[in-house]
């Protein structure tokens, strides 16, 4: 009999939406569980997550990645592309 794939995974190491969104929001990405939900189910990038049941449980070592990825350089203005839609 083979072991399930989480099995590997730490205790604790899956996160809930909940757990989820606290944890991002520690790292300065502030999502709710329900934006969470829909990054999933509408889009492909969001947060890598695994189901157990139909519930949804977020990696932590998968979130760190993503979070990390997320973030971006320092800006001083607007994309050539928004600043050319805008209205003067």
């Amino acid at each position: 009999m083979t072991e399930p794939a989480f099995s590997a995974v730490e205790e604790g190491a899956l996160l809930t939406r909940a757990e989820t969104s606290a944890f991002l929001a520690q790292r300065g990405i502030r999502l709710k569980p329900a934006p969470l939900a829909q990054l999933w189910s509408t889009r492909s990038d969001g947060p890598p997550c695994l189901h157990v049941r139909s519930k949804p449980f977020y990696p932590r070592n998968l979130l760190e990645a993503w979070a990390a990825a997320q973030i971006l350089g320092l800006r001083t203005g607007a994309p050539a592309a928004a600043q050319s839609r805008r209205r003067v």
